[in-house]
């Protein structure tokens, strides 16, 4: 029995992913901090599609010790696709920062990422079918001037996996490195990064997608055999080779 694993599945991209991914017959790994959460999303899945085995799995991916614990939980599984979505964000000047916020952020967006990925790189690339995608942000490769550590956070994923996947290709390995690079998309997420505690929040952006299109975005990119999938400044999402330079 193969899985697809989905960090960051209680809301959002993620959980929207979790629905698409069951309707394409893939059994589940949820994975999230708010286990409550999960855990309607797994009863909604099983009840909408009984034949499918759907795991709910709490972790909270800003502890280093819970990242490895994680991973070394779901080496009892045959794990078909790795899906690193979950991420943090943080809307402000650099003076302005919280950086209790800032190393939260970076500890998830790109330690976590890393981790996750190099664990599963090492047991499975050589493995017929099996896929890693990592979700970055269009911001990962542009600069957002009252957020550049947050862009600077998803250049890493950006850079990361496109290297990655360039590393797979050239040793002829099975396993297929991918990125999804979505824009303002209205989710909790965007509400949690874009607004300090407190605050009113009304999603207000022009051009948006919702979470829905952002998941039907990923299985397009699952499907295809390009590495990136991004949405462009007149939000139109495309499938591209890698973007960044590489030498080596």
């Amino acid at each position: 029995m193969k899985y697809t694993v989905i960090t960051g599945a209680s809301s959002g991209i993620g959980y929207e992913s979790a629905l698409a991914f069951a309707a394409k017959g893939k059994n589940l790994i949820l994975v999230a901090r708010r286990v409550e959460k999960l855990e309607q999303l797994q009863h909604q899945i099983m009840q909408s599609h009984p034949q499918l085995d759907v795991k709910a799995v709490q972790s909270d991916l800003s502890s280093t010790e819970q990242v490895y614990a994680l991973y070394n939980e779901l080496k009892a599984y045959e794990i078909e696709t790795w899906i690193n979505n979950a991420g943090l964000g943080e809307a402000a000047l650099v003076t302005g920062h919280r950086l209790d916020t800032i190393e939260m952020m970076l500890r998830v967006n790109i330690e976590a990422l890393t981790i996750l990925s190099t664990l599963y790189v090492r047991d499975y690339a050589n493995v017929e079918g099996t896929q890693l995608i990592n979700v970055s942000s269009a911001l990962g490769y542009m600069i957002a001037i009252g957020s550049v550590a947050y862009s600077a956070s998803k250049y890493y994923v950006s850079a990361f996996t496109e290297g990655l996947a360039k590393e797979l290709q050239l040793s002829g390995a099975k396993l297929q490195a991918k990125v999804l690079a979505p824009a303002i998309t209205d989710t909790e997420f965007a509400q949690k990064s874009m607004h300090h505690p407190g605050d009113d929040y009304h999603f207000s952006s022009p051009k948006h997608h919702t979470a829905q299109e952002m998941a039907a975005f990923m299985v397009q990119l699952y499907d295809s055999n390009e590495v990136v999938g991004i949405v462009d400044l007149e939000y139109q999402f495309n499938l591209s080779a890698p973007i960044y330079p590489t030498i080596g």
